[in-house]
């Protein structure tokens, strides 16, 4: 029997689970559309929402899906929460794969905050030199506060770009070496960074950076996520599958 396994993704775990998940099963890796050139996958594609919880919840029905896997971004809770209620209502079993956030470590400035908003009052009235490295859709929040300059990293162009009067914008994909993110924050005299605790080491260069160079990070609380089980690693969340693919009798219980 060959299983049928949806993957919610937009990580890289999720792209190199699908890779190591493929010659095991059938399995289709669902992107939301939000980037405008996605890495090539290595398996079939979906892209676009589902219409909700309901909407997932009918395509796992119809397309006999046999195990749902969340492997999106941690602050994707949204799509998490409808992945969850959707896998209840059509009894498919789900897993999730949960990449371990970043934890302060001696050095570290941080201010934690609970939303992008917050963050914003956490920049304080003083103008300000603030590196963005949110994604573009978190940006616009910061238009509340246009005294500062803003040095703002994306994947894909800022449409339509801040109502501010001081904003640089850099296009650019990670992984990001701490080298280089320490040479641009010295480069654009940036004194605070505004990120979410992302996890994994693509991104945390700018966190190591900002410790070396004595700079505040203004960090955005990761949102609660539904309790399902789940795993940490690709490599662990793989063992989890395999337990479950493979017939009964070979699993040992």
């Amino acid at each position: 029997m060959t299983h049928r396994i949806l993957i919610l993704g937009g990580t890289t775990e999720a792209r190199q689970l699908a890779g190591k998940l493929a010659a095991r099963a059938s399995v289709t890796l669902s992107l939301a559309g939000r980037t405008e050139s996605p890495i090539a996958q290595g398996v079939p594609v979906r892209t676009g929402g589902f219409g909700g919880a309901d909407g997932l919840a009918a395509y796992l029905r119809k397309k006999h899906i046999d195990l749902l896997i969340d492997a999106t971004h941690p602050y994707a809770a949204q799509i998490s929460a409808n992945a969850a209620q959707a896998a209840r209502v059509a009894g498919v079993p789900i897993l999730a794969l949960r990449r371990p956030g970043w934890e302060p470590v001696e050095g570290d400035r941080w201010t934690l905050v609970d939303t992008s908003g917050d963050a914003v009052q956490a920049l304080g009235p003083a103008p300000r030199r603030v590196f963005l490295a949110l994604g573009r859709q978190e940006v616009a929040v910061f238009e509340a506060a246009p005294q500062h300059h803003y040095l703002i990293r994306s994947v894909d162009p800022v449409e339509p770009r801040l109502a501010v009067p001081d904003a640089e914008y850099l296009l650019a994909r990670g992984p990001f070496r701490q080298a280089e993110e320490h040479a641009l924050l010295e480069k654009h005299r940036i004194d605070v960074v505004v990120s979410k605790n992302s996890g994994g080491e693509a991104t945390y260069g700018k966190i190591a950076a900002a410790r070396a160079l004595g700079i505040e990070v203004v960090m955005v609380r990761r949102p609660t996520l539904p309790d399902v089980p789940a795993a940490e690693t690709v490599e662990a969340l793989t063992l989890m599958v395999d337990h479950f693919v493979r017939p009964v009798d070979e699993r040992g219980v």
